[in-house]
């Protein structure tokens, strides 16, 4: 996390949200029905997150989509409106995660699907894209040797996809403005944007 928030400090237009965090491949790290100790964990990665970078992030969401559970999304909405920080999914921007190289079966077992972050995918989500501003999931990344992860190949990809000359010429056509949260216009106008 201090690596992180020190390369965004070279990029000062960078949204930089919080992912909160309190699951991890073995589930829960605390209780999700303790709505107070919830709320304290959520603050404090939110006063961490803020120190690190030195100023407020740009926006919440959280690790699995916890804060999309029916229970819990009210307690995410709330506290996000109150320090003004837009929450993935829950306001006024949709988001579109089907830019992933992963399927889950009925019991949620994880299977690679490069197909998903093909070039041809991410061209057909560009082109159904609603008027006005759209969040796309992404998660592209080079590998490191000390990258754990189910998710590592698929970073990859995702990076050359998303970096592919086809995908800039396809944003070109449609008069996507690719913007990030920290530059997002308040009105978009009938223009494309994609966040």
């Amino acid at each position: 996390a201090r690596e992180a928030a020190a390369l965004a400090k070279l990029h000062p237009g960078l949204g930089v949200g919080l992912h909160f965090t309190v699951t991890d491949n073995q589930g829960p790290t605390i209780d999700l029905f303790d709505i107070l100790a919830l709320e304290k964990e959520l603050h404090r990665q939110y006063e961490r997150c803020s120190d690190l970078l030195g100023h407020p992030p740009t926006h919440l969401d959280s690790h699995h989509h916890v804060h999309l559970r029916k229970e819990l999304s009210p307690l995410f909405h709330e506290w996000a409106t109150k320090h003004g920080l837009p929450v993935r999914s829950l306001g006024a921007i949709p988001y579109n995660g089907g830019f992933y190289g992963h399927w889950y079966d009925e019991e949620w077992r994880s299977y690679s699907a490069p197909e998903l972050i093909s070039i041809e995918n991410l061209e057909k989500i560009l082109r159904e894209l609603p008027e006005g501003a759209t969040e796309l999931g992404c998660h592209p990344a080079y590998r490191s040797p000390d990258l754990h992860s189910s998710y590592a190949l698929e970073r990859e990809i995702e990076l050359a996809t998303l970096l592919h000359p086809r995908i800039f010429d396809v944003i070109q056509e449609l008069r996507i403005a690719v913007v990030n949260y920290a530059t997002l216009p308040t009105e978009t106008g009938k223009e494309h944007v994609a966040a």
